[in-house]
């Protein structure tokens, strides 16, 4: 019988998060009614054909204790053993996201930059907003050029309270404060 994916609940101090481990690596982090949800778990089912439990595992436990540390203030990068899954060009979009530092930001364009496709601005945003790892695979430091606010799977609130716990600074576009999303 195929390995499950088990999932569980996390309850973040900006909305709910299902955490997905495979084995002993973590492969989802998701919004639980993040605008991508359904498109990130169709992915899961697909590419890793793995059926779905829900529970708990000792790496979704260490992710869980992880992401409690740095909602705390306590922890700026993450150690838990994640796996990406998608395409060949969203892991290496999601890799350089994982280079991103604690508390310094970066644009689609100095992503698309990074990865030796300076074109391919689009198709970045595009990758980033699919990331199944939000908050470990830090595409909350993703910010519009001159450091505007940009969408955000997790909703706009989110994006804010997260980049205000690394402190960083960023611009709120008129566009952007009109979206109060839970």
């Amino acid at each position: 019988m195929t390995e499950p994916l088990l999932i569980s609940s996390y309850n973040s101090p900006c909305g709910a998060l299902m955490l997905g481990a495979l084995g002993e690596e973590l492969v989802l982090c998701d919004w639980a009614d993040g605008w991508h949800r359904q498109a990130t778990e169709n992915r899961m089912k697909r590419l890793l054909k793995a059926p779905v439990l829900e529970g708990t595992s000792p790496v979704i436990e260490r992710a869980a204790k992880e992401l409690d540390e740095y909602f705390a203030g306590t922890r700026t990068s993450f150690d838990v053993p994640v796996r990406l899954v998608g395409t060949a060009f969203q892991l290496e979009v999601w890799e350089a996201l994982k280079t991103i530092p604690y508390g310094v930001t970066d644009t689609y364009g100095g992503i698309a930059a990074k990865i030796g496709r300076p074109k391919a601005v689009r198709a970045v945003g595009n990758a980033v907003g699919a990331n199944p790892i939000s908050v470990i695979v830090p595409c909350h430091r993703i910010l519009g050029t001159g450091g505007a606010i940009t969408g955000y799977g997790g909703g706009y609130d989110a994006k804010r309270l997260l980049l205000r716990l690394e402190k960083i600074a960023f611009i709120d576009t008129p566009a952007a404060r009109a979206r109060k999303e839970a």
